[in-house]
């Protein structure tokens, strides 16, 4: 009984540290893309442009995802499980430390930004691989009734691996002059990533593999090219789980770039004092992750993404009000609002996306689902609300966090219940 607890202890905390670790990776540089990027590897011209392009190699990586979801689902689906989540964190690790020794567009010219965005990809590439089998890992050995507390871990990963990133670059602030932290001080986050993958890969090497694949690989059930039986029956739940995930994303992604950008240019606060409100903010979505795992297992998956995503489609009305207030109080009001939400609507997809997949096809399908979920919610959000604060103003923004919320509690409502669905 006490192994049994020591095997799913370790499990919950490996596909924890594996999702914390990239997901802190993929958070530093959508820090430095509202803060440094644009200076650093593009032509000093526009301001305004420079914020653009970083905005724009942003998004790249979601457009890597689904891709790294498809290759690496392709050997999760065949291969395992545990193999295909080290190859996906080692690939993130090295992606993010060559960014952090890249130089800029004043040493190597065009090819800095071609660069960058090349690594940019790769690191897309590790992260699509990634939650799927995190997802999969936690969801597979979860013990009867408790499969969203046990896909919740994977959920922590990136609430956790966001405060990490933000208290890296909350500190430089304090520590480093503007000038030093333009310099090289932005790098510092990047490189020591690579002692954060040390760790996750030596947790990961030390794990069995999922009951549920090991079964299927016994009994022959697995699929020589999975993409394909994926796409021809179960395409479906690809593309609403997709959907069900914009509002996750698209929450996200304008609290932390969007309003960290607005907020540090447009509304005068120090960096260092936005990055204290974000880690505030973080907070919130951190205690959301396990109240909305534990409701979601007692009442189900769809009531608690339904109830948490109306309350999202109500927050978007919140977010010009608040935000032009200029208010420290009334901005951190709304980024916690905002993050809080974003747990609550994504505790619950650890359990509910694998769960629309049969095991054959899980780690393809569930990913896939997830990175497609990205670019629609995530990929260009920062660049979308970007136009529109210019076009018209920060109420165009709140509507666009409104009509995404809406996408996704659409989509849920047409995926259903899946709390009994067998794994």
């Amino acid at each position: 009984m006490n192994m049994q607890k020591a095997s799913t202890s370790h499990i919950a905390f490996a596909s924890f540290i594996g999702t914390a670790i990239e997901f802190y990776d993929f958070y530093i540089y959508a820090m430095a893309a509202a803060l440094v990027i644009g200076q650093v590897f593009f032509p000093a011209s526009d301001p305004a442009t420079q914020s653009l392009n970083a905005f724009l190699t942003f998004g790249i990586a979601f457009i890597a995802r689904p891709v790294g979801a498809i290759v690496f689902g392709h050997f999760g689906d065949k291969v395992g499980r545990k193999t295909t989540l080290a190859a996906s964190l080692l690939l993130m690790g090295i992606s993010t430390l060559l960014i952090g020794l890249l130089p800029g567009y004043e040493v190597l010219g065009i090819w800095a930004p071609i660069i960058l965005c090349v690594l940019r990809f790769g690191q897309g590439l590790g992260l699509g691989g990634e939650w799927g089998g995190a997802a999969l890992l936690a969801t597979e050995h979860a013990p009867e009734g408790k499969r969203a507390w046990f896909g919740m871990f994977p959920q922590l990963g990136p609430s956790v691996g966001f405060l990490l990133a933000t208290l890296s670059y909350l500190a430089l602030s304090l520590w480093l002059s503007d000038a030093q932290f333009k310099a090289w001080g932005w790098r510092l986050p990047f490189i020591a990533s690579a002692l954060l993958v040390g760790v996750g890969l030596y947790v990961r090497f030390k794990l069995a593999e999922t009951p549920a694949f090991t079964i299927a690989l016994a009994e022959n059930k697995t699929h020589e090219v999975p993409i394909k039986p994926l796409l021809k029956t179960h395409l479906r739940p690809v593309l609403l789980g997709a959907l069900a995930m914009v509002v996750c994303y698209n929450l996200f992604y304008t609290a932390t770039v969007f309003c960290l950008s607005y907020g540090t240019t447009k509304l005068g606060i120090e960096r260092a004092d936005f990055l204290g409100m974000l880690c505030i903010a973080s907070l919130f979505m951190t205690i959301a992750t396990p109240i909305s795992a534990k409701l979601s297992d007692h009442f189900g998956r769809r009531p608690v993404l339904l109830v948490s995503g109306a309350f999202a489609i109500l927050a978007g009305f919140t977010l010009s009000p608040l935000l032009a207030s200029g208010s420290v109080v009334q901005v951190t009001m709304f980024l916690s609002l905002a993050l809080f939400l974003m747990g609550a609507t994504f505790a619950p997809m650890g359990a509910y996306l694998p769960e629309q997949f049969p095991v054959a096809v899980r780690y393809t399908g569930a990913g896939l689902a997830y990175q497609l979920g990205g670019i629609l919610g995530a990929s260009f959000a920062p660049y979308i609300s970007q136009l529109l604060v210019t076009a018209g103003g920060l109420t165009w923004v709140g509507a666009y966090v409104s009509i995404a919320a809406t996408v996704s509690f659409l989509a849920v409502l047409a995926l259903g219940e899946s709390r009994n669905t067998k794994i």
